[in-house]
């Protein structure tokens, strides 16, 4: 399990179309506007998709 930092996440809308990208690829999350965070539980290579989609849909992904 990894948490991200998204200082991009600034509201409702934006921790939608997270969850929305995340959970077409089917990987578990959890999305916290508050602290501006995505947590992935999964492998490595779910990490790392999770990344990819993150920075695909705008907002940078900074490992906490």
């Amino acid at each position: 399990m990894k948490t991200f930092k998204c200082e991009e996440m600034m509201c409702g809308g934006c921790v939608n179309r997270i969850k929305k990208g995340l959970d077409a690829a089917d990987i578990k999350n959890k999305v916290d506007l508050d602290s501006k965070t995505v947590t992935i539980d999964g492998c490595g290579s779910c990490e790392a998709k999770a990344v990819e989609i993150l920075d695909g849909l705008g907002f940078s992904a900074v490992e906490v």
